[in-house]
């Protein structure tokens, strides 16, 4: 009980993964294999409705009232104790555009262009890129490059903005909402299992280990029919 009392609620003692950061996709639900027919709605409204669930933290109204608009480009670093509350800048859904669901509820699935959201894991105190915000690319990973002609990242050219960080803890970093980059596959090849690697770039990020697929990157797979 003694020892107990010398650890912080609010910071590890111990963070052997201070840095880099790993990431994780949406929708999620059977594994990274995301796979339709466009012409059988049965087939991609699971991915949707997954879609729909995990944004309706980031509905503008939402962040409006519970979260402040921050400065862009630079990291919003609050003093004070420990235990005192943080507060979190706005993320609206409304910033990943096309990807957003609001111009077209079924984020591109009915027609073949199909939006995935990028989440950079927390990591308390991380200050991502050095000054620099960090960015997104996707490519084939394994198989013909061509296969993947087009995608278009939101919000801007897909960074995660300064802005957001750094992340205080669950216990005062009440309301934080984590940045996400949308990828928007506009056109990917079809009746084809398209394997594809997403992965962040930055100073201090690592994207290369070969034995961890979600460090720095992700690996999934994309079967589009018609």
């Amino acid at each position: 009980y003694v020892m107990l009392l010398t650890l912080s609620p609010y910071t590890p003692t111990y963070r052997d993964r201070v840095s880099p950061p790993g990431v994780m996709i949406r929708p999620y639900l059977n594994g990274f294999t995301i796979a339709f027919n466009v012409s059988q709605p049965s087939t991609w409204q699971p991915y949707v409705d997954s879609m729909h669930h995990f944004l309706a933290a980031y509905d503008d109204k939402v962040q409006e009232e519970k979260n402040i608009e921050c400065v862009p480009g630079q990291y919003f670093i609050q003093g004070g104790n420990e235990s005192e509350e943080k507060k979190a800048c706005q993320f609206k859904r409304s910033l990943l555009q096309n990807c957003s669901g609001i111009e077209d509820p079924t984020f591109g699935y009915s027609k073949g262009q199909p939006c995935i959201l990028l989440k950079m894991n927390r990591i308390i105190g991380y200050r991502p890129g050095a000054g620099v915000p960090v960015s997104v690319d996707c490519k084939v990973q394994k198989g013909n490059e061509s296969d993947l002609r087009s995608v278009d990242f939101y919000p801007g050219n897909g960074t995660f903005d300064l802005m957001y960080y750094p992340y205080y803890g669950k216990i005062t970093h009440v309301n934080y909402t984590s940045p996400l980059v949308a990828m928007h596959f506009t056109d990917v090849k079809k009746n084809y299992l398209v394997h594809i690697q997403c992965r962040l770039n930055g100073k201090g990020i690592i994207n290369d280990v070969n034995s961890d697929r979600f460090l720095g990157r992700i690996i999934f797979t994309l079967r589009i029919g018609k």
